[in-house]
């Protein structure tokens, strides 16, 4: 029998010194764990990213004690409940640091410098027909395909016929309209949809079906009503919340720093700490 091969974690040569805080050690398995958030990253940098992110919870968690901060616990927007200690930690940092709001001056800046970004979406006026089928339907996608490309070629011939097709053979709630979905704008549609109805000309339907994972699409756009240039005011509020946000950001990133400075970690090089500070 051959030898069992090894078992190959995320992190196939953890450092020998442990990771400690001010003498109080992060396991090794609470840094794996947390290694799954950043996952898409390689072994090395998945470790480097876990280990910071706990070091700095326990960083601040340890001043928060100290200074005997403690908070209110709030719910995010999904229903989630901050613990005490989570709530301690976020009153410590936004008591240590404050962001003075962005200026007339600073927003109308910001603005000149990224006028391109400031438009207001384009709107495509557009019909499909659905020939649905799962992705994992080894008869019912074949089946779906040669149905939408059949009904490609009968309307290059007879364009006018779109919408009783759609009556008759589309599987989208849409049908019932003869296919119509309104106007949509960017993001409103599978990424597959959207790419082909962007390399449409108004006026015309798709000369071959549209995969997407709900199966094959015969398209139509009926119009494009391009985006406009925003002015200042339409968009001063969202600028104004940007750049309050971004320098609270840069701020926080500081006053962690300085508590990276005056710690004693173990185990990691983090940014932002003296170096002799750091074991």
């Amino acid at each position: 029998m051959s030898a069992t091969a090894p078992v190959h974690t995320l992190v196939s040569r953890p450092p020998r010194q442990p990771v400690s805080v001010n003498g109080v050690v992060i396991g090794r398995q609470d840094i794996l764990r947390e290694a799954r958030n950043h996952a898409g990253l390689p072994a090395a940098e998945a470790w480097q990213a876990a280990a910071t992110a706990l070091v700095v919870k326990e960083l601040l968690t340890q001043q928060a004690r100290r200074s005997g901060v403690t908070g209110v616990p709030a719910t995010d927007g999904e229903g989630r409940t901050e613990t005490d200690e989570e709530a301690a930690v976020r009153t410590l940092v936004e008591s240590a640091v404050t962001v003075p709001d962005a200026t007339e001056e600073e927003c109308f800046r910001y603005f000149a410098a990224h006028r391109l970004r400031f438009r207001s979406a384009s709107l495509s006026e557009v019909a499909h027909i659905l020939c649905a089928a799962a992705p994992g339907d080894g008869e019912g996608r074949p089946a779906a395909q040669a149905l939408a490309a059949s009904l490609c070629d009968t309307l290059a011939d007879n364009p006018a016929a779109f919408g009783d097709l759609a009556r008759r053979h589309s599987r989208c709630p849409s049908a019932g309209q003869g296919g119509s979905l309104g106007q949509v704008q960017p993001g409103s549609t599978v990424p597959e949809f959207e790419a082909a109805l962007a390399a449409m000309e108004p006026g015309t339907i798709s000369l071959e079906p549209v995969e997407t994972r709900f199966g094959f699409h015969v398209i139509r756009l009926e119009r494009r009503i391009d985006g406009v240039a925003l002015p200042f005011e339409a968009v001063h509020d969202r600028i104004a919340h940007y750049l309050r946000a971004a320098a609270a950001h840069r701020a926080q990133a500081q006053y962690v720093a300085r508590l990276i400075s005056a710690a004693d970690i173990r185990g990691i090089a983090l940014a932002g700490a003296d170096q002799h500070r750091v074991h």
